[in-house]
């Protein structure tokens, strides 16, 4: 099934949650914790002890997603409902975020059925999962002073269920490329070569063989054009020739279009 139509789908899903659960700990801190889709390849690490909960999904639709939050975003949470620091967390501390994601149900099935049709939705609290493969989807809350993400894992029935709605209703209209942020973290460290083009000429043989120390070549490129960044020979990005301590750099000064669109073909 389509990749775009499921990320989307995904994505809509998690956006009609994220403003529930955000109203439900709005109304259990007494501070706006204003929850949000997350874009980009740019992911804050994890950290912490995962603390798990599923949503199981009926009706107009079927299957399970996954709700990952960490410990410290539990104590964080908790410290600001009961107004005092908490050190360890307890399955207490658990059991009371499990009630909050609950009591936010209610706003979210109304969401979701505005949109599928008729749902409902069940909350609990679940342990010793491991999420290899699934499709993520990241929330971040810009009050937590953790800058830990909370992450939602859909199950395989549920997301070809809502990318089927999607299809279903828009078609298959073209869409802007999508890139995974956790699949493309794995790769964040790999190192690459990239080079700088400050021109080119063809020169027929006789002209190569005729090279010697002190010869000059044109180039196709004028002093004031910008030079070019070439990673594995496509264009990344323009600029301007720099000494920086000094060896060659370069200022950018325009990306074509964003990079990470170049690690989807």
């Amino acid at each position: 099934m389509d990749n775009h139509a499921k990320t989307n789908a995904a994505r809509e899903f998690a956006t009609a949650f994220a403003g529930s659960l955000s109203a439900s700990l709005t109304l259990a801190t007494g501070m706006p914790w204003p929850l949000e889709v997350m874009r980009g390849p740019d992911v804050p690490t994890s950290k912490g002890t995962p603390i798990h909960f599923r949503l199981k999904v009926d009706g107009a639709l079927n299957g399970e997603c996954f709700v990952e939050f960490f410990e410290p975003q539990v104590a964080a949470l908790v410290s600001k409902i009961v107004k005092q620091p908490i050190e360890t967390i307890s399955d207490e501390h658990g059991e009371a975020l499990a009630k909050i994601i609950s009591s936010a149900i209610t706003d979210f099935t109304e969401s979701l059925s505005s949109s599928y049709g008729a749902l409902s939705v069940k909350v609990d609290r679940v342990a010793g999962l491991a999420f290899g493969g699934m499709f993520v989807v990241p929330l971040t809350a810009s009050d937590d002073p953790t800058g830990t993400p909370v992450l939602l894992y859909f199950g395989v029935q549920l997301l070809d269920a809502l990318s089927s709605f999607a299809l279903a209703e828009h078609g298959n209209e073209p869409d802007e490329p999508q890139v995974y942020p956790y699949n493309l973290k794995l790769v964040m460290d790999v190192e690459l070569n990239v080079s700088v083009l400050f021109g080119q000429r063809q020169l027929p043989l006789r002209d190569v063989l005729a090279l010697s120390s002190g010869s000059v070549i044109e180039l196709d490129r004028m002093v004031d054009e910008p030079v070019e960044l070439l990673l594995d020979g496509k264009l990344i990005a323009r600029g301007e020739a720099v000494i920086v301590d000094g060896n060659y750099g370069l200022r950018v000064t325009e990306i074509p279009q964003p990079v990470v669109s170049h690690f989807l073909n």
